[in-house]
């Protein structure tokens, strides 16, 4: 995966030490203590202490690396409760709508409800997307994910295909309850960007990221 840029990773104005060692270690993957605290911009010692008050919490997790004689590195990274740390739109509202819905209709009528909100959005997001290039739109299209909590981004490959990628699932919860939404979302991209897309990572099957290839030679036909 493409290394975020430096400015990304550094401390953000107003940001709590605790809140950005959990970002760095979210779009960073693995990232030693020594990292941290040049990134954070404060003493080793401090960041150890924030790195012990996160592992005592559960929210991170250390993995020994030997180079070498003399003692293992240790390097960090996020824990699955972690993800209750990051944005997750309105998902108590959410659940308790989609519970009653398959109270009443079962998984069918959860998909129908998410269906209907998807083709809604397809609608009201499309003149965002329209008169642009691909490479554009797929820029317009991480913007919006990134808008809504998922942390996206995305690179451009060498063969003119694009890879775009969550490092954050803003619905993480409600998606391991109702897969639907997993089902749904690349038909939004996909409208979005005029072109197909296939899921190459899945934060739901323990990978980092959920990750799409947004095939340039495959446009969507319509209808």
């Amino acid at each position: 995966m493409k290394k975020p840029p430096p400015h990304i990773l550094k401390r953000r104005p107003g940001e709590s030490a605790r809140d950005g060692v959990l970002r760095i270690l979210k779009l960073q993957g693995e990232v030693s203590a020594a990292d941290l605290a040049k990134a954070m911009k404060i003493t080793y010692t401090a960041v150890r202490r924030h790195l012990s008050s996160l592992q005592h919490d559960g929210l991170i997790q250390s993995h020994s690396y030997q180079h070498g004689p003399g003692r293992p590195i240790y390097r960090y990274s996020l824990t699955e409760s972690a993800s209750a740390s990051f944005p997750s739109g309105y998902e108590k509202l959410a659940e308790c709508l989609l519970d009653t819905i398959f109270a009443e209709s079962g998984h069918t009528g959860v998909m129908d409800l998410l269906r209907l909100n998807n083709d809604h959005l397809i609608k009201m997001l499309s003149p965002r997307f329209g008169n642009k290039t691909l490479a554009e739109r797929v820029d317009e299209m991480a913007r919006y994910f990134t808008e809504n909590g998922y942390m996206s981004t995305y690179r451009a490959l060498p063969d003119g295909n694009f890879f775009l990628y969550h490092q954050n699932c803003a619905i993480y919860k409600l998606a391991v309850r109702y897969r639907q939404f997993c089902i749904l979302e690349p038909r939004l991209i996909e409208c979005l960007l005029g072109v197909k897309v296939s899921r190459q990572q899945y934060i739901l099957k323990n990978q980092p990221i959920c990750g799409y290839l947004v095939d340039s030679k495959r446009p969507l036909l319509a209808g």
